[in-house]
């Protein structure tokens, strides 16, 4: 038993450096890619504060970096926050968006850009509480039936995102069609093209929090994956526990949706691939999800602002990337 255990824990770890090595990889192609194109050279010279040409310095500090940051922070946290889900729902369908978490974050933002005001602070506290209502609003449906499946939990995800879509067009309705109507259709789309070193600063302790929690109630997400009576002899506060982890886990997923806007797939399909390489649901699972997560994020936004000679929405690329793979699974009959 404690070789196999030592084997999984190698296995993972070289798994994760090597995942690590692409991430960064990855990370230096999107600082580089766009229509004003950057090379390693002239990445390293701006670095050392060598480069002569000022256009290159802003494009590297005041667009590149700050996207391509957020881009890593949004692809770690959705997938982490999906497969936090996914553990401790025991539902491999439980991501932020189909459970209808990202959905109700998004009415939040579109409310507080209507009615409260536009600033990112406002914002992502909107998302946050919308978030937080929607996921309450699931596990109440789910209770409330008292059948707790996969199939309840998309049916109240599917409830859910249709009474966001119901509130979202009542906000549109009473919107400013020339100034807020602009903005919330932004946030249905997603796009990391109005990411600047501001709103980073200013959504990062909140995305900070959130993972923080989450690492330290990593060995909480592991055992509340396994039965709640057995939790309970443990002498674990199971619905305490649980509302932490996912107070943790929604503030994660809002800190990036309120300045992204919807992004989907990206919750659902790292923890799957996850899963299938390192046969666990462990956190190094979660992990290991997060990192892919990011992989994943960049490559799609390095799609999206290079296909076309206008950027497109991010979910436009990770949905076509997403439904395709969650078809595949469903196609295949394999267990997710």
């Amino acid at each position: 038993m404690n070789n196999a255990r030592k084997h999984y824990s190698m296995k993972s770890n070289r798994t994760n450096v090597i995942t690590f090595a692409v991430l960064i990889f990855a990370f230096v192609l999107s600082i580089g890619v766009g229509k004003y194109s950057l090379s390693i050279e002239d990445i390293t010279k701006v670095l050392k504060g060598t480069h002569e040409n000022q256009m290159t310095i802003n494009v590297f500090y005041m667009l590149r970096l700050p996207r391509s940051i957020m881009v890593v922070l949004a692809g770690i946290g959705l997938s982490m926050a999906g497969s936090v889900y996914q553990t401790l729902f025991k539902n491999p369908l439980a991501s932020p968006d189909i459970i209808g978490v990202t959905s109700g974050a998004n009415v939040g933002a579109a409310f507080s850009i209507v009615f409260i005001s536009g600033n990112v602070l406002s914002v992502v506290f909107g998302a946050f509480l919308g978030g937080l209502l929607a996921l309450s609003f699931v596990i109440g449906i789910v209770k409330f039936s008292r059948t707790d499946n996969v199939l309840t939990y998309v049916l109240a995800g599917i409830v859910i995102n249709a009474i966001s879509n119901g509130i979202l067009m009542t906000i549109k309705y009473f919107s400013d069609p020339l100034n807020e109507m602009g903005a919330i259709e932004y946030w249905t789309m997603g796009s990391f093209g109005s990411i600047t070193g501001e709103k980073l600063k200013i959504i990062l302790p909140f995305f900070i929090i959130g993972m923080v929690g989450i690492f330290l109630m990593r060995w909480k997400i592991h055992v509340l994956s396994v039965s709640d009576e057995e939790v309970k002899t443990l002498g674990i506060s199971v619905e305490q526990s649980r509302y932490l982890i996912l107070l943790c886990s929604t503030l994660v997923v809002a800190s990036v949706v309120c300045v992204t806007g919807l992004i989907s797939f990206v919750g659902l399909v790292p923890p799957h691939i996850a899963r299938s390489i390192l046969k666990r649901n462990d956190f190094n699972t979660i992990v290991f999800s997060g990192l892919l997560g990011a992989i994943l994020m960049i490559l799609s936004d390095c799609i999206a602002r290079t296909i076309l000679p206008s950027e497109l929405p991010i979910s436009i690329i990770t949905s076509f990337i997403g439904a395709p793979y969650l078809a595949f699974l469903v196609c295949t009959k394999k267990k997710i």
